[in-house]
């Protein structure tokens, strides 16, 4: 066991005297048996064939602040209930400071960092490049608003157009992904003069009143009116959905379910889509304002649709005067690895395009980007935002397109990411509990189920179990799905080779410890 820890858990600098003292390691290695916070006596395991944690070579600074006791306290008495509901792991990590891909806690304990903040951190925690720039700002403007004229907002715009094809080319810059998401339906509904929008199921559009109707998952909604003449069609999940089979989707992975159909025409893509029709036929008007997808579910999942889906979703919601917006939240700034824009990979034009998370590397920024027509329809009122768009926001989001170009982020995501999902599909080919494995570039989605005959899923207490090993041996990674069934893996973009190997040993051993104890 000493000889796992020394390799396992080494960080960039001398941990805290006390260290090992205060959290012992056969304490914090996840162990539990029945309930979900139930330990159970130790069992042994071998960990010689794990590999070292690969190396780094940034020292944290010692951390001298709040202790982590202090912490929990103020987080339970102080912070709003939901702060604690939503805290990962039953013992939480204290996070201190961020380097690129890596996380250190406050007792100086190093972990690959494979979720990056809710797919947020897209370039590297605290990019050297990215922060010289804030820095540069921070000394010359705060902040000012749009009701005057400053350079980063038009140098910024010009950057981000320029990635964007026809007729794509305005720009209205929020601060969040919610707030792009609320502003973007607004837009649709002014320009077409209709109401009804349509989303998938499982899907994820934010948490604001409006969006919160986007939003079609029961764990993110309240029992208040909300987001009125939001409507869902199924999912087209070719992997838990009714229809799926060997060749639906675009990704280096397909499902292990099996069908006739031949290489150029997919019957599930037709039957998901007569699900569409049927929505058009039975439950909304027959003018539609707009149809929302995000061209990978974020939080759904990484559920990826069939290759044709949203090419004859778009000409369906045109034909009834809607338009179609892709949510570029999460795939979006080169994270599938093929292309800079999710919706780029279904070979399709959307009229308005939402982002955030990795447009800021972390800093609170989002956009709505349209056409010149729908953008001109906001004028019919006056919609002000004191912070959207700010010079601070500018540069950092400038500086994240420019690190995009410099670094080489998309063959990153397109490299490494087919890499880690090749080599998983051979996980869930061995185990019998991981049923699906999909994605594109770093959007990558690991399902978990009781069997890959059922497909039902694995019951969320064996999902912790498993989420809080990885944890345990020094990799970060995050959960989704409408049943909470599959771990997350979206990194920040600039992760290697050696750290994927490093967390396919790690989840592989996790799951051996998981079945070994069930």
């Amino acid at each position: 066991m000493q000889m796992f820890l020394s390799r396992m858990h080494r960080p960039c600098l001398a941990r805290s005297s006390n260290y090992w003292n205060v959290i012992d390691f056969t304490a914090r290695f996840y162990r539990p048996s029945g309930a979900l916070c139930q330990k159970s006596a130790a069992v042994n395991h071998t960990f010689s064939d794990l590999p070292e944690m690969p190396k780094c070579h940034f020292s944290p600074e010692p951390y001298q602040g709040m202790s982590a006791k202090q912490m929990m306290h103020i987080r339970q008495q102080n912070c709003n209930p939901m702060t604690m509901k939503v805290t990962s792991y039953k013992k939480p990590v204290f996070i201190h400071q961020g380097h690129m891909q890596w996380l250190w806690d406050v007792d100086g304990r190093r972990y690959l960092d494979l979720f990056a903040g809710v797919a947020t951190v897209s370039v590297g925690h605290c990019h050297p490049k990215v922060t010289a720039a804030a820095e540069k700002q921070l000394r010359r403007l705060w902040h000012t608003t749009n009701i005057y004229v400053y350079p980063t907002i038009h140098e910024y715009i010009e950057k981000l157009v320029a990635l964007l094809p026809e007729p794509l080319k305005v720009v209205y810059l929020t601060n969040s992904g919610s707030e792009a998401n609320d502003l973007a339906m607004l837009m649709a509904r002014l320009h077409t003069g209709n109401f009804d929008i349509i989303t998938f199921r499982g899907s994820y559009h934010g948490g604001s009143p409006q969006t919160m109707g986007l939003t079609s998952n029961t764990a993110y909604k309240y029992p208040v009116a909300s987001g009125l003449g939001c409507h869902n069609t199924m999912c087209p999940d070719v992997f838990r959905g009714p229809w799926g089979g060997s060749h639906c989707r675009d990704s280096p992975i397909q499902t292990y379910r099996q069908c006739s159909c031949p290489s150029d025409h997919c019957q599930a893509n037709d039957m998901y889509i007569s699900q569409l029709k049927e929505v058009f036929a039975t439950s909304v008007p027959s003018r539609i304002a707009a149809f929302f997808g995000e061209p990978i579910q974020g939080v759904g999942g990484s559920v990826q649709y069939p290759k044709d889906y949203l090419k004859e979703a778009y000409k369906l919601v045109r034909e009834r005067g809607g338009v179609c917006i892709a949510d570029e939240v999460q795939t979006g700034f080169g994270r599938t690895g093929s292309h800079y824009w999710g919706f780029q990979g279904h070979g399709v034009i959307p009229d308005m395009v939402t982002m955030a998370k990795g447009i800021g590397n972390g800093f609170p920024m989002g956009a709505v980007v349209t056409t010149p027509e729908i953008a001109s329809s906001f004028g019919k009122g006056v919609h002000f935002n004191t912070f959207g768009g700010n010079p601070v926001a500018c540069a950092i989001g400038s500086s994240v397109l420019d690190t995009i170009e410099e670094d080489g982020i998309q063959k990153i995501s397109a490299v490494v990411g087919t890499y880690l999902l090749e080599e998983l599909a051979k996980l869930r080919d061995k185990y019998e509990i991981i049923g699906d494995v999909r994605g594109k570039g770093l959007m990558i989605g690991i399902e978990m189920v009781k069997d890959k005959a059922s497909r039902d899923p694995l019951p969320p207490g064996d999902v912790a179990e498993i989420f809080e090993g990885v944890k345990d041996m020094g990799v970060l990674i995050g959960k989704g799905g409408v049943y909470g069934q599959t771990f997350r893996i979206k990194p920040p973009m600039c992760i290697t080779k050696e750290d994927a190997d490093f967390f396919l040993a790690v989840f592989n051993q996790a799951v051996v410890n998981f079945m070994e104890r069930r």
